[in-house]
């Protein structure tokens, strides 16, 4: 290992695979771990063509994946699609998802499936096969989930996203425990309040707005680039000895 502690958070040599890269936290985190050296398989319902020219522009190698994760049977095919561009993927980030607002008792069962489909079951489906790739090559891997706040809390007219990051909590701790000694690591981010696409209706609702911010020690929402430090950790060896772990990045907002 090096005594220079920054060469341990480089990714030169290594590959990412990012999904719902096209915007937001996905986009972000892909501009930071090809900001550290990784090549990007960026991954996305819609095209995330932006996200591949702003990668190139840094000098790294990318490819843009335009897929249904929802679709569990479309997710081979997405895999061995990423397989055709970069042979050896190493970094696996589970960042696609949904979120579907109504009352519990309205809440419909095509909700729940479609935010179950996104945010829990490609994740699954997706490290499935990526473990497999890794532990076929004999190399050593990094996945990453992004989890969220309701992944320790309940919150109020989301149930089908807080079951799926709940989910993913349980999913995470799981696989540390099967793959940890494989040399694959499994840990999550929990972003806190963050300023994206999902957000924007309870921005738009001042008083919602406010009740927040109050909450939260920092007193802002979240910026995407907030997550960078956190998702380039937890891709590189400095986090070599870290499995199971939900990292919150959340402005303080569990400590209240």
């Amino acid at each position: 290992m090096s005594n220079n502690i920054l060469e341990l958070f480089k990714l030169d040599g290594k590959t990412a695979i990012v999904t719902g890269a096209n915007r937001g936290l996905g986009q972000s985190i892909a501009l930071a771990l090809a900001g550290a050296g990784a090549d990007v398989a960026a991954v996305s319902l819609h095209s995330p063509d932006d996200t591949v020219a702003q990668i190139r522009a840094l000098g790294r190698r990318a490819v843009a994946i335009s897929a249904d994760l929802g679709d569990r049977a479309a997710i081979p095919a997405v895999f061995a699609e990423i397989k055709k561009h970069f042979p050896a993927p190493g970094i696996l980030v589970n960042n696609a998802g949904i979120i579907r607002r109504a009352d519990f008792l309205d809440f419909t069962a095509k909700d729940w499936d479609d935010v179950l489909g996104v945010n829990l079951d490609a994740a699954f489906f997706l490290s499935q096969l990526f473990v497999k790739d890794v532990l076929s090559r004999a190399a050593k891997g990094k996945i990453i989930h992004i989890a969220s706040m309701l992944s320790f809390q309940g919150g109020i007219r989301v149930p089908s996203y807080t079951a799926s990051k709940s989910a993913l909590a349980g999913l995470t701790r799981l696989m540390a425990n099967e793959l940890a000694a494989k040399g694959i690591n499994t840990n999550a981010i929990a972003p806190g309040y963050m300023a994206t696409d999902n957000t924007a209706a309870l921005r738009a609702d001042a008083a919602r707005s406010q009740a927040i911010l109050e909450r939260i020690p920092a007193g802002r929402w979240g910026d995407p680039s907030d997550l960078n430090g956190a998702a380039v950790f937890l891709a590189s060896a400095a986090s070599d000895y870290m499995n199971g772990h939900i990292l919150a990045v959340d402005g303080g907002w569990l400590a209240r």
